[in-house]
C-alpha cells in the first residue's frame, strides 16, 4: 500500500471523519459561500452546450466557473464538444452525408466550422457554432469567469494533454493568477490527469470518477479533486476524500455532477462537497445557498 495511506486516518475510512475534519478552505478566497456552483458545458439547461452563447448564459445568471470539454479534429485543431460523434449537436448528416459516423477526429476544424451547433437546441440558437479552444477561452475571459476544463477521449488523441496546455499557454492561462484561482483541468482517464500534472505542476487537476477508498492516496499524488457522479456519492466517501492532501498540499476536494434539482443539490451539500456541476446552475445556487 502507498505510504501516503497511513496519514489517512481509520475513522476517514469508516466514514466519520466529517466528525474530526473540517472541509477544504480551498474555496475560502473565492466564495463565502459553498459549495461552488459550476456550469456544465456553459448554462446547458438553457443554451446550447459548449457554444458561446451557453457561456454568455452563464455569465448571464452570475455564475464563475465554467465546465468545457475538449476533442482535436483531424488537422489538430482543438474543439470544444463533448460527444466524439458531431451527430447530436450539429447539422452534420444534412451537411455531409455520405460520412457517417461523424466522429470529430475526420473531420478538418474548417468542415466544422460549418456546422450549425444551435438549432438542434432550439431556433433562437441557429447558426451557433462550435467553438474552437482559444474561441472559448476569450469568451470566458471576456467574462472573468473561471474555467473547468475537461479533456475528453484522450486515448483518441496522442499527445493532446501537451496540445491543450499550449493553448492555456498561448493565451495566457497558465499564468499565476489563472493557475491558481482561474484554472482546473480534468479527465476520466488517470493517465491524462498525471500527464498534465508531470508537464505542468502549477496546474490544478481533478479526476473524474469515484476511486475505491483505499486508491484514493495514489490519486493524491497528482490531483486535487476526485469529482464522482452524484449517486455514487455520500457523506463517508466525501469525509474520505478530505481526508487526504492533494497534489498540492491542500486537502482534496469533490466536486460532483452533474446535479440539475433543489433537493439533489442540498443532499450533496449536506455531504460537504466543494463543487456541484449542473446544467442549470440558477437552480442549483438557490437550493445550496437559499
Amino acid at each position: 500500500m502507498h505510504a501516503r495511506a497511513v496519514t489517512a486516518s481509520a475513522a476517514a475510512l469508516l466514514g466519520t471523519a466529517a466528525l474530526l475534519l473540517p472541509l477544504s478552505p480551498a474555496r475560502a478566497a473565492e466564495s463565502s459561500a459553498r459549495p461552488l456552483v459550476i456550469a456544465h458545458r456553459g448554462a446547458s439547461a438553457y443554451a446550447p452546450e459548449n457554444t458561446l452563447a451557453a457561456v454568455d448564459k452563464a455569465a448571464e445568471l452570475g455564475v464563475d466557473w465554467v465546465e468545457n470539454d475538449v476533442q482535436r479534429t483531424r488537422d489538430g485543431e482543438l474543439v470544444v464538444l463533448h460527444d466524439d460523434s458531431l451527430r447530436r449537436t450539429t447539422d452534420v448528416e444534412e451537411v455531409f452525408p455520405g460520412r457517417a459516423p461523424w466522429k470529430v477526429k475526420d473531420f478538418t476544424a474548417a468542415e466544422i466550422a460549418r456546422l450549425d451547433a444551435g438549432s438542434w437546441f432550439g431556433s433562437a440558437y441557429a447558426g451557433a457554432r462550435v467553438p474552437t479552444l482559444e474561441q472559448f477561452l476569450h469568451r470566458v475571459e471576456r467574462h472573468h469567469q473561471k474555467l473547468l476544463l475537461e479533456i475528453k477521449n484522450p486515448q483518441l488523441y496522442p499527445g493532446m494533454e501537451r496540445q491543450i496546455l499550449k493553448v492555456l499557454g498561448n493565451e495566457g492561462w497558465l499564468d499565476r493568477p489563472h493557475v491558481r484561482n482561474r484554472l482546473i483541468v480534468q479527465s476520466f482517464s488517470a493517465d491524462s490527469v498525471r500527464t498534465v500534472h508531470d508537464l505542468r505542476p502549477a496546474v490544478r487537476t481533478g479526476f473524474l470518477g469515484t476511486p475505491p477508498v483505499s486508491d484514493l492516496p495514489a490519486y493524491a499524488d497528482f490531483t486535487d479533486q476526485i469529482n464522482p457522479s452524484h449517486g455514487s456519492l455520500s457523506a463517508g466517501y466525501v469525509s474520505a476524500v478530505h481526508a487526504l492532501k492533494g497534489a498540492h498540499g491542500k486537502p482534496l476536494e469533490v466536486c460532483t455532477w452533474t446535479v440539475n434539482d433543489a433537493a439533489a443539490a442540498r443532499r450533496v451539500a449536506g455531504f460537504g462537497v466543494d463543487g456541484i456541476i449542473t446544467d442549470t446552475p440558477d437552480v442549483v445556487r438557490d437550493a445550496v445557498r437559499g
